[in-house]
């Protein structure tokens, strides 16, 4: 949250993510905070015990320094998104990588329940124009709704996001 009041949603994490890794190199003021959007199990490593296995464990230290590097890039990717395309596209976008297209395996279609509102949050606008979108959406058959909550992505949406 900034001194005039606007929150923004830098990302979600997934499964195996590390988050508050600053304080690692002295960070003296917590710059986010983090809130879990479905049920989950958090580890807390205190830092002396991570700086150990960090200098101990080449494997660990090479598979953490391949993690905060592939974040980086997408924070930069973020940045480049925000700048450059419109609502319509970082949508697009944030719901594909929700989805964990372009990963390895296969994408997970359907989303877990996320509000339009975080959706906007995230992407920089308000709900209502997530709401207009996401309808567009729906009636173009890229998204799904099903009943509990969840939401499903299709491929096709990758349109919106390649087409220039």
């Amino acid at each position: 949250m900034s001194e005039s009041g606007k929150e923004a949603t830098i990302g979600i994490l997934n499964e195996g993510a590390f988050f508050g890794e600053g304080c690692l190199t002295g960070q003296p003021l917590r710059l986010c905070a983090a809130t879990a959007l479905t049920q989950c199990s958090v580890m807390r490593i205190e830092k002396k015990s991570m700086m150990e296995v960090l200098h101990r464990e080449h494997a660990f230290s090479d598979m953490f320094v391949a993690y905060l590097l592939s974040r980086n890039i997408r924070y930069e990717e973020d940045l480049v998104d925000q700048l450059f395309n419109s609502s319509e596209k970082r949508l697009a976008r944030i719901l594909l990588l929700l989805a964990h297209f372009g990963k390895e395996g296969a994408p997970e279609t359907l989303i877990a329940n996320i509000s339009q509102e975080t959706l906007a949050e995230m992407i920089g606008t308000t709900r209502s124009r997530v709401s207009f979108f996401m309808n567009r959406f729906r009636k173009l058959g890229f998204v799904d709704y099903h009943s509990g909550g969840g939401l499903q992505v299709h491929s096709s949406l990758l349109s919106i996001v390649l087409h220039d």
